[in-house]
């Protein structure tokens, strides 16, 4: 377990900016399922969901880095809920699940060319002897807009994206699970990103060497 409770470069809650926010969203609250509650409903509504901020450097992975963006996709969201957690010495990692959004919008499938999106990131964490799956990507705003209702999160069962809206139509596939790891795999993601979309595959491969 000790893997999961390390600070690191991109789970980086021995930052003061990271630890303050922690600090402001549990309070006095000690008991570990409604520390990570907080903290889940934190880092889903504070940081707005916005698909584009994709970047490839080391630091747009980082937890704070996130945190001080104020909005940002999947993958920080996640690395900023496992790190708020290890703050509280409660295990955490990120996983990753390659997923088929069928109400993506028209502008985001112009710009992916499919409605697979590859390396999802979610949260998962060990709570009361178990692994749960925290999924804070959408914020409720954009949930709203969407049709959808906002995620929740008990800390005893998985949170996972809804298949099918409000309406019954459908919503997230998942179609691929990669695994959890201790650490963000920034190349992994950065080569699959790469490969999933040719297009892109050019300007991802000078950024990351930046």
């Amino acid at each position: 377990m000790k893997d999961y409770l390390r600070a690191s470069s991109y789970f980086d809650f021995d930052s003061s900016s990271v630890a303050e926010y922690g600090r402001e969203l549990v309070g006095s609250e000690s008991d570990p399922v409604k520390i990570s509650y907080k903290l889940y409903l934190g880092v889903r509504d504070d940081i707005r969901y916005n698909a584009y901020t994709f970047e490839t450097t080391e630091q747009s992975f980082s937890a704070s880095y996130c945190l001080a963006q104020g909005e940002s996709y999947c993958v920080p969201k996640a690395v900023l809920l496992c790190a708020l957690c290890r703050l509280y010495e409660i295990p955490a990692r990120i996983g990753l699940a390659d997923v088929r959004n069928h109400l993506a919008s028209p502008q985001f499938l112009e710009h992916l060319k499919s409605n697979v999106f590859v390396m999802h990131g979610y949260t998962d964490i060990f709570l009361e002897g178990q692994w749960v799956k925290a999924t804070p990507a959408f914020d409720a705003g954009l949930c709203k807009l969407m049709n959808l209702s906002p995620l929740e999160f008990n800390g005893r069962e998985d949170s996972i994206f809804h298949e099918f809206d409000n309406d019954g139509d459908r919503h997230m596939e998942y179609l691929k699970e990669h695994g959890t790891f201790s650490d963000v795999p920034r190349m992994l993601i950065l080569e699959s990103v790469a490969a999933a979309y040719p297009h892109l595959a050019e300007e991802v491969k000078v950024k990351s060497q930046r």
